[in-house]
């Protein structure tokens, strides 16, 4: 079939990735999807209900790690692209217990790319224009002062195991293009928000614990910089990159939204007030904003310049933070037996028990 791909999505039941496979399924029809996810903590088969297995799509459960398992799925799929999603991505766990952060990070990322050199390289491989998209995070550039912005030159100057892991696993992805001339792309991307993200991340977090009269635990004095990217504008991003992007190349995704994390949390604060009513005392919901001791190795502002992509490929993001988070709380209002689902354990159980060896 002219212009079908047969595309490997690893972590596909993850917050980015779920919303990566609901756009291939919907909006490039013309491509087969493997959604490879070992479900762990983060990953929620609930996110894709809705998506039927078939000619477009199969879903595997499974480790990136397994080699057997990952090279047997190249072959059998005539694999052809990777979008490589799947890894441990909490600062907060990698600080706590950093082992799992380097086997998946870096053992995984080298376990797909070994895969993938052994199938695209071999002289019978047969598979025309591969592409292998590792996605990454403004992360591994480290902390920015209160100007200035991460360009794809900036040094890599990680701060936390998360981040020295996402950088090992960039220097890998490029070294396999520069030895082996793999054809490898790279995006790193800043903090996405949107439907489906796990509750311990920043937003869904604060929107949790403020709809339930919960204190609202913000690090330090509340004034760490990021720029925010909508979910689906970076999915678009990604597809761009399939379809436009350079081998070798590194390509910055940002938002254009720049927030300190108090006024992010006081933006969720405001507009649950608004959509479900104040506080049963009568105040608003910022009155739970709780100072916590900050975060080890916290950076400071984090910036991302995405002219790269923007003057390459054409791509800009489409949403501003004010109609994104709208969005956002919107959906989570909508799902709230999702969130709930995950804060008492029952999807994970549910599904351990599926998919029980």
């Amino acid at each position: 079939m002219k212009n079908r791909r047969n595309i490997l999505v690893t972590g596909g039941c993850g917050f980015i990735g779920a919303n990566f496979v609901r756009l291939l399924v919907t909006a490039c029809k013309t491509w087969r999807v493997i959604n490879l996810d070992k479900l762990t903590y983060a990953g929620n088969l609930n996110n894709l209900v809705g998506i039927e297995e078939g000619e477009s799509y199969r879903f595997v459960k499974g480790d990136i790690c397994d080699k057997e398992l990952v090279e047997q799925l190249f072959r059998e799929e005539n694999i052809d692209t990777v979008v490589h999603f799947a890894a441990e991505s909490h600062v907060d766990r990698s600080i706590t217990g950093p082992a799992d952060f380097i086997q998946t990070n870096i053992v995984g990322t080298f376990t797909l790319l070994e895969a993938a050199r052994k199938s695209w390289m071999a002289e019978e491989s047969g598979v025309n224009n591969p592409c292998f998209l590792h996605v990454s995070t403004d992360e591994v550039y480290g902390s920015l002062g209160e100007t200035g912005f991460f360009t794809e030159e900036t040094p890599f100057d990680p701060r936390s195991p998360y981040s020295a892991s996402k950088a090992s696993s960039d220097h890998l992805a490029s070294a396999y293009f520069h030895t082996y001339e793999l054809p490898v792309r790279i995006t790193n991307c800043s903090n996405n928000y949107g439907p489906y993200q796990f509750p311990e991340k920043l937003i869904p977090l604060i929107f949790n614990n403020a709809l339930h009269g919960k204190p609202l635990p913000v690090y330090g004095d509340g004034k760490n910089v990021r720029d925010w990217l909508f979910v689906q504008d970076h999915c678009e991003a990604i597809v761009e990159v399939i379809k436009k992007g350079s081998n070798g190349h590194c390509y910055n995704i940002g938002g254009n939204n720049e927030k300190q994390n108090l006024d992010v949390v006081t933006v969720v604060c405001d507009l649950l007030d608004g959509k479900v009513g104040l506080l049963e005392s009568g105040n608003p919901r910022s009155s739970l904003i709780t100072y916590v001791k900050d975060r080890l190795g916290h950076d400071r502002r984090y910036a991302i310049d995405a002219t790269k992509i923007s003057s390459k490929l054409g791509w800009q993001p489409k949403m501003t933070f004010e109609q994104g988070i709208e969005k956002t709380i919107d959906w989570y209002l909508a799902n709230q037996s999702w969130v709930e689902d995950i804060v008492n354990g029952a999807y994970q159980n549910y599904y351990e028990n599926m998919y029980k060896d």
